[in-house]
């Protein structure tokens, strides 16, 4: 269990390392100074490996069209949306090591281990950033066995905003509705954000008060975590000033929050509290981790008894538990789709801007080299990607290549994302973003 101490530290890192700069409340849906059409990107991650042979139909043995594919069974609930597809495989990530995982380095691109801290800024990050500002540019969320998301409600395993600096996902809903929807609540809820609120103000001001007497060469690190608790007030403050707003797409909450049943309740409670961040306009980034970058995770709200590692031992293809992991998964990813379409922007609708990237934060198994790491798009980030068809690639490109093709997309000249020209000679044999995935 964390102790009091450790879990408001996890509190304060978490949400300081998904803020960074000033944010106003009227960017909240779209920059009027532009008129511009606010992208949004989601990264769904799950762990122990993605297998090509899960999400490749059957004899497509190279790049192709999708439409008159049909989708195998593990993701077969997307069979609607192979328009909006875009199925990527022979990418590497063999400089990442992921080996059980890649932790950081899986949206980093670079060498990544367990306790091993990040390097420099994931994609998701970066791509939060180049974005239109929001309230909050990044919201990351775990998921995994009740036990392990009870016990420690904040982790960071896959997101980091530079060397160094971890960035918190959220396990607990209901620690994670009171950040994002406290201010509106009411009843035993709004009591609690109150509370928590007041303690988090006394902490800041307290930790404030000691940090002046601690060495010259501590002062810099405490410091950080000072700021960390300044966010989580000021992001407090900025989304009461969006309370009207907010109020309509806040979720129900309900026993699934508070007694839940098995892990999938929360799980699915968790993206609810997800999309809303994204069709409210508080966030225009968010990372959903499926086991949270690790080896464990549990779904026994499916039927299924063996859960962490032992998992990562079976093969997927076939496997009857594999295929409702990941038949769950694409569920997941329906409901995101849909919930975009249901919110009209501009000429369209949500999902007509916005782009889900899935994978796994271990390429394509456990005990992997990375030689090959599948890549599931869905979306077209407003006509930046090209859909509906599937890709084979050579083998002879990284994980990276990808990320600046994403950042491409936003709108940024990037030709090598976290590579430099050293390791590239090694690991990529090109430079510049993948043509064979932009529009």
């Amino acid at each position: 269990m964390l102790n009091r101490r450790e879990m408001m530290h996890g509190v304060a890192a978490g949400a300081g390392a998904a803020l960074g700069v000033p944010l106003f409340p009227e960017r909240l849906i779209a920059s009027p100074a532009t008129n511009a059409t606010p992208k949004r990107i989601i990264f769904f991650l799950q762990n122990q490996g993605f297998d090509p042979k899960t999400c490749i139909p059957e004899g497509m043995n190279g790049s192709g069209s999708l439409a008159k594919a049909k989708l195998p069974e593990p993701i077969s609930a997307l069979e609607p949306y192979k328009e909006r597809m875009h199925i990527i495989n022979g990418l590497h990530g063999m400089h990442a090591s992921p080996t059980h995982s890649a932790f950081f380095g899986a949206l980093g691109g670079y060498r990544g281990g367990d306790g091993v801290p990040p390097s420099a800024a994931t994609i998701d990050y970066a791509l939060s950033k180049a974005l239109p500002q929001t309230l909050l540019p990044h919201l990351c969320i775990g998921m995994d066995s009740i036990e392990n998301m009870a016990s420690k409600p904040t982790i960071a395993t896959l997101s980091a905003s530079g060397a160094g600096q971890p960035i918190f996902m959220h396990s607990n809903p209901n620690q994670l509705y009171q950040m994002l929807y406290g201010g509106i609540s009411t009843g035993n809820i709004r009591r609690q954000f109150e509370a928590r609120s007041n303690v988090l103000n006394q902490i800041e001001k307290l930790a404030a008060t000691k940090g002046r007497s601690l060495p010259a060469t501590d002062q810099q690190r405490y410091g950080r975590f000072v700021q960390g608790f300044k966010d989580v007030n000021g992001l407090r403050d900025r989304l009461d000033t969006v309370a009207s707003h907010l109020r309509k797409f806040a979720p129900k909450v309900d026993e699934r929050y508070t007694k839940p049943e098995f892990e999938t309740d929360w799980h699915d409670v968790l993206l609810d509290l997800g999309i809303s961040a994204l069709t409210s306009g508080i966030t225009n980034t968010l990372t959903v981790g499926s086991g949270r970058g690790e080896i464990f995770g549990a779904w026994k709200g499916l039927g299924i008894e063996q859960q962490g590692h032992n998992l990562g031992h079976m093969k997927q293809p076939g496997n009857p538990i594999w295929i409702k992991i990941r038949q769950y998964n694409s569920r997941m990813l329906v409901k995101m789709i849909e919930a975009m379409e249901s919110v009209p922007e501009g000429s369209g609708t949500m999902m007509d801007h916005t782009l889900i990237v899935y994978t796994s934060n271990n390429a394509d198994k456990q005990h992997t080299n990375g030689a090959n790491w599948p890549v599931m798009l869905l979306g077209n980030f407003d006509g930046a990607f090209k859909t509906g068809c599937f890709t084979q690639l050579d083998g002879k490109r990284p994980i990276n290549a990808l990320y600046a093709t994403l950042l491409r997309g936003a709108g940024q000249n990037c030709d090598r994302f976290n590579m430099s020209e050293k390791l590239a000679k090694k690991f990529d044999t090109s430079a510049g973003p993948l043509t064979e995935v932009l529009a």
